[in-house]
């Protein structure tokens, strides 16, 4: 991502102001795919995909000190980012117009919002993010359908909900 700033004069159009002066830059200006340098893109989409992977380590390093099991942390994460990210790109995120197909997006239900700016993804997000917290209560209290509930999560929340697959296979598997 950071090669997008020292090649092209504006690496995202959604914050123009982020940018380096010209004395700055080199001489090369990257290819776009669609509003975003080709570096930049692909920075944000390894970032999309490596968040499930540090929401995990991110338990392992911490988070077991301050939850007794990880099925709580692998759920309760996902969803408070989900709620925090769907807010952002709903109601603060500055819109690109067109919208366009390769939008970085946590969920496939955002992706569907970034990539239309139809509202009922958005909600659908918020929706999948209620689940979420269906899910959490659950898991504390530790319900019979618990791991299941985790399972669909995971799946609906997907990749942010990868943690939450995790967890729900360890936890079939240990049946």
């Amino acid at each position: 991502m950071g090669l997008a700033f020292i090649t092209n004069p504006v690496p995202d159009p959604s914050f123009p102001w982020a940018t380096l002066p010209d004395s700055m830059r080199i001489g090369f200006a990257q290819p776009r795919i669609e509003h975003w340098p080709v570096s930049y893109t692909v920075g944000l989409w390894l970032i999309v995909f490596s968040l499930p992977l540090a929401i995990i380590d991110a338990y392992r390093r911490t988070g077991r000190q301050r939850f007794p099991t990880p099925r709580l942390w692998f759920t309760a994460v996902p969803v408070a980012l989900m709620f925090t990210l769907t807010t952002y790109c709903r109601f603060f995120w500055p819109k690109l117009h067109p919208a366009t197909w390769n939008a970085p997006s946590y969920t496939l239900v955002c992706w569907g919002y970034c990539s239309t700016y139809i509202p009922l993804w958005s909600n659908l997000a918020y929706a999948v993010a209620l689940l979420g917290v269906g899910a959490t209560l659950l898991i504390y209290r530790n319900a019979k359908f618990a791991t299941h509930s985790l399972a669909i999560f995971g799946v609906l929340a997907f990749p942010l909900g990868i943690p939450a697959l995790y967890e729900a296979y360890q936890q079939h598997t240990s049946l």
